[in-house]
């Protein structure tokens, strides 16, 4: 199908011939360029509480977001939240819309993580700091009101493969019982070949250029790509990983990547949802606000968290 109506007037914007590509800005201006746009949505529902704090990392304390449900009857299920970005952008505000939408929908506290960011540091310190968001949740989930029984990871792009990685570390080595991912058109491959990344090459919101930027910050050495714990596709055995949500977009580099990881994750057992969303772009679920689709799609996201 064709782009949706609705997206039409943000893709002429960011496709039109005044626009600059991201991979030819420097990671500061990209970041700054990021926020303003999220910066266009205004303020997000209201929630019960939201909180900022810090949590032990591996280099120092790492900023995290802690958002309520309001009305909350005894300890809660926690979503562990990585924001998207290519491991370069994004912050607690570029995603605190999208961590509000969930929390009031799927009924759960929200643990929003600020992971470190490339190129200033590179690989594995953002899935380092994943890592230890997620430990520290198992550990202290009674802290936030949350239930350690019900943890669950999530994520968009970057974030989802972050929210992948950490499944993987979990099962691996005994981590916090993950019950539940959610992979929003999660990056888990390297392949720029793909027929999604051929077809969407100079699309909308992600191209393949600044797909491949956001590589070369945050994994500049390519040997280092095949690493399950950021090419998770790489993964030879998938199987008692969590049941897993997977949301792709059809006019996206990321589809056949994300598609591919649901279909190994089933073949390997896990009980997997996916749905690909027809006319939509890379990034949809933060315009839910002008596109129904985006709407539903939180609905449909928060529905399986639950």
């Amino acid at each position: 199908m064709p782009l949706h109506p609705q997206l039409v007037p943000l893709a002429e914007g960011m496709s039109g011939p005044d626009a600059v590509k991201m991979s030819d800005m420097t990671p500061d201006e990209a970041r700054a360029s990021y926020l303003a746009l999220a910066g266009l949505f205004g303020p997000g529902e209201n929630v019960g509480a939201v909180a900022d704090r810090t949590v032990p990392g591996p280099e120092g304390e790492i900023p995290v977001r802690v958002y309520t449900p309001s009305d909350v009857d005894g300890p809660a299920p926690v979503v562990v939240f990585y924001h998207g970005g290519g491991w370069v952008i994004g912050d607690l505000d570029s995603h605190d819309r999208e961590c509000r939408a969930i929390c009031n929908r799927a009924r759960c506290i929200v643990v929003s993580v600020h992971y470190r960011l490339a190129p200033e540091a590179p690989f594995p310190a953002a899935f380092d700091d994943a890592v230890a968001a997620l430990d520290w949740v198992g550990a202290n989930a009674a802290a936030v009101g949350g239930d350690p029984a019900r943890i669950a990871v999530a994520g968009d792009s970057a974030g989802g493969n972050l929210a992948a990685a950490v499944s993987l570390m979990a099962r691996d080595l005994g981590g916090p019982a993950v019950g539940f991912q959610l992979l929003i058109y999660p990056i888990v491959d390297c392949d720029f070949d793909r027929p999604s990344y051929t077809e969407n090459a100079d699309g909308y919101m992600l191209t393949r250029d600044v797909m491949m930027w956001f590589w070369d910050q945050y994994v500049p050495d390519t040997a280092r790509r095949s690493d399950p714990y950021v090419n998770v596709l790489a993964t030879e055995d998938l199987r008692g990983l969590p049941p897993t949500h997977v949301i792709t977009a059809e006019y996206d580099p990321l589809r056949d990547e994300g598609e591919a990881y649901a279909a190994r994750l089933e073949a390997a057992g896990v009980p997997v949802t996916h749905t690909r969303y027809d006319g939509m772009i890379h990034g949809f679920l933060s315009f839910a606000d002008f596109v129904d689709v985006g709407k539903q799609a939180l609905t449909e996201a928060a529905a399986a968290l639950q």
